[in-house]
């Protein structure tokens, strides 16, 4: 396997437009999401197996990954992992499980969000749209940051870098899924600042809060387990969401 890849080759290429991996083995399934993808405007890049999916990454970045979790050669699960490895791309799931703690997994290797199948196109469209909408945005702000605030931000043991999107706790480089990151950077921006579910929901996932809680909670779990100890600066704001404690030596 090569090198990490270019990141800045996998970026969105217009507004609205976008190269789009599609990774399903029933091609009737795959051909007809490339049909309804491309008819909004995008380019989209086939894949019907695990393997292929991880070369595919490899040679032609995309911008995002729809990637099934039922897959020949590689699963759904173990090719999220190797991407991420890769790239920093967005990951929608798509899976035939509906059980709590398969949505969970999905979520640990790195998917960014899930669609349990059946579903209907115009969701997964929606979903689409509102995860590029997400990129696009979350790129805005990081050029705006860099030119009006230092690109490296500090709270206490935790040092985000958001230029380069790595996170230190002590000098050790934490492995963060992109949401992981856009959660902790969200938070490191304004310590002491209660961020509503609904907030983290709309403001990361770029999707009307009904229904997601779970997957707030579910992030912010795994996030303060990888930060170690530094975890405990994410303090629960009972009946509201998340605050990153505000450092000792402010007033």
């Amino acid at each position: 396997m090569s090198g990490p890849v270019d990141r800045d080759r996998g970026r969105w290429r217009g507004v609205g437009v976008a190269t789009i991996l599609v990774v399903e083995d029933e091609r009737d399934l795959n051909n007809l999401l490339r049909r309804h993808l491309e008819d909004e405007g995008h380019r989209v890049v086939q894949a019907f197996d695990g393997s292929a999916a991880v070369l595919a990454v490899e040679s032609d970045p995309p911008d995002l990954l729809i990637l099934d979790w039922m897959l020949p050669k590689l699963d759904g699960p173990e090719v999220a992992r190797r991407v991420r490895k890769l790239s920093i791309v967005p990951i929608l799931m798509l899976t035939a499980r509906s059980e709590e703690i398969d949505r969970v997994l999905g979520l640990e290797v790195g998917a960014d969000d899930y669609l349990t199948k059946p579903f209907s196109v115009r969701e997964l469209l929606a979903r689409v749209r509102a995860m590029l909408r997400r990129v696009e945005l979350f790129r805005e702000a990081a050029a705006s940051e860099a030119a009006a605030s230092p690109p490296v931000l500090a709270a206490g043991p935790l040092v985000v870098d958001l230029a380069q999107h790595v996170v230190t706790v002590d000098g050790r480089v934490a492995d963060l899924t992109p949401k992981e990151f856009d959660l902790l950077a969200l938070l490191v921006r304004s310590p002491g600042r209660a961020f509503s579910r609904d907030y983290l929901i709309e403001t990361a996932w770029g999707y009307d809060a009904g229904g997601f809680d779970r997957t707030v909670d579910t992030h912010v779990l795994r996030l303060r387990k990888k930060l170690g100890a530094a975890g405990d600066l994410i303090e629960t704001v009972w009946g509201v969401g998340y605050r990153l404690a505000r450092p000792r030596s402010d007033p």
